[in-house]
């Protein structure tokens, strides 16, 4: 197949995973900016993609394209230097007008994907990676010592942005993904044909444009993504805390119905006799019932802690409900320690 077998047909592979990654890369660069503008929105657009099919169709191409791209620019590299061999480094002295980017986009390939393995580390592997896993809240990630949300974004900037060097690690990948997207932009239309002098120019122009302003935008995020986690705005500001405090409601309401129904199918099971019902109660609240009592616990700790301005019903009953059942489990073990005697 001459895509693989081909030189053009490898560049040409090279220019069409380029053109989908800068398309990619500037949805991205959006994306942030509404957690700029409209931070409840962006926690329901991460909330909308999280891991529903669609979003990990989504996930799985991109995925694919980078590593195409990789693979077929580590190809072309040392394909290029075995054609070269020990005379690339003259040529490269005689070559004044090739950029500097040209001859080091392998290297600063290199410098994007560690920026973007640290990424995906801060995020993708807190959100979207914790939805697939469907981990419990005891496994969940923690932001302000309570477990997050996978789809609150808006908590995960908090933490990630609350490092001094993340903002450092950051510019530092943008800076390399300027030299590496702006050469990239233009040579990705050079392979595929639009190569007359005309068209050229008026790419290389549109390249550097389109990547600065990209670029810029995301550096100018960085910064108020810092600036604002060192202010502890994401969890202070008043529309996101009852944001929190809706999810963890609904977390709340659900406990107890759970709740409700494993005690009652648990009592059910024992039958008609009334002493083995209430035998049933009692192993149910010593055995299953500490589960739920931790489960209470964290919910409670992190409304209080994420949301504490809002005040919450559901987490008041839940407080409530958390101290009976402590209360109710203490009485069981006794009782059971005394039937066992």
């Amino acid at each position: 197949m001459w895509l693989i077998s081909s030189s053009i047909g490898r560049k040409f592979v090279m220019a069409i995973t380029g053109i989908c990654l800068v398309l990619f890369v500037t949805f991205h660069v959006l994306m942030n900016a509404v957690a700029l503008i409209w931070p409840t929105a962006y926690n329901a657009v991460c909330e909308f993609l999280g891991a529903n099919w669609y979003a990990l169709v989504a996930s799985a191409g991109l995925a694919a394209l980078f590593i195409i791209h990789i693979i077929y620019a580590c190809w072309l590299t040392l394909q290029n230097r075995k054609a070269r061999g020990n005379d690339r480094y003259a040529i490269n002295g005689k070559a004044p007008h090739v950029e500097w980017s040209s001859k080091n986009m392998l290297v600063l390939g290199i410098v994007v994907l560690a920026f973007l393995v640290v990424h995906l580390v801060q995020f993708w592997a807190k959100m979207q990676l914790q939805e697939l896993m469907h981990g419990d809240l005891a496994t969940l990630p923690t932001v302000a010592q309570a477990p997050a949300a996978p789809h609150f974004g808006t908590l995960f900037l908090q933490a990630a942005f609350s490092y001094w060097w993340t903002p450092v690690v950051y510019i530092i990948g943008f800076v390399a993904l300027w030299f590496h997207m702006n050469h990239g932009f233009w040579s990705m239309f050079h392979t595929i044909g639009w190569d007359n002098n005309i068209w050229l120019n008026r790419l290389k122009t549109i390249s550097c444009w389109w990547t600065s302003i990209v670029v810029a935008l995301f550096i100018a995020q960085a910064v108020v993504f810092t600036v604002q986690a060192k202010n502890q705005f994401f969890l202070t500001d008043e529309g996101l805390q009852e944001q929190y405090a809706e999810y963890w409601a609904e977390q709340a309401e659900q406990v107890n119905a759970d709740f409700s129904a494993d005690i009652q199918k648990a009592i059910d099971a024992a039958g008609e006799d009334q002493i083995a019902r209430r035998n049933a109660q009692i192993l149910f609240f010593v055995e299953q019932a500490p589960a739920y009592l931790d489960r209470a616990n964290l919910i409670v700790n992190a409304a209080e802690k994420q949301a504490p301005a809002v005040s919450n019903m559901a987490i008041a009953q839940l407080k409530q409900f958390a101290q009976n059942v402590e209360q109710t489990i203490a009485q069981a073990q006794t009782m059971q320690n005394t039937n066992n005697q």
